[in-house]
């Protein structure tokens, strides 16, 4: 099955919220069949709006330990996650990943990375003028 793609959306989206232990067995199933090379996350967002919250139940979704331990099934990880977001597309679009990342994105880690390097600590000094009433 090297042509097949799947997206996990159509189930994950009503029984995250309805039924979390049949999202899991539906994920599982998928895995199983697929692994991680060809599945993204869809939704229905033009007939129900904002999948934001898909978004946000998916980042924090993991498999149980029963579940994993009874089907032999590992557990999701970041990478899995990145895949499934957007890097299956990605490849399936033919978009080159790093050329099309963000400017700010990169202005961003390039500021952490800085404060990182500097102590990773926060300061409290006030820079600049500061009026002081009596």
């Amino acid at each position: 099955m090297n042509n097949l793609s799947c997206e996990i959306g159509s189930f994950f989206d009503p029984l995250s919220i309805a039924h979390p232990e049949m999202a899991m067995h539906g994920y599982r199933k998928e895995h199983q069949a697929l692994r991680f090379r060809s599945r993204r996350l869809g939704t229905d967002c033009l007939w129900w709006g904002s999948p934001q919250w898909v978004i946000d139940a998916f980042k924090r979704f993991q498999i149980s330990d029963e579940i994993c331990e009874s089907s032999a099934t590992r557990e999701i990880t970041k990478e899995d996650k990145a895949k499934i977001f957007g890097l299956n597309a990605a490849k399936l679009y033919n978009v080159n990943v790093k050329a099309k990342r963000n400017p700010l994105a990169d202005a961003l880690d390039r500021l952490k990375t800085a404060y990182l390097e500097n102590g990773g600590q926060r300061s409290n000094a006030a820079y600049g003028w500061v009026r002081a009433d009596d």
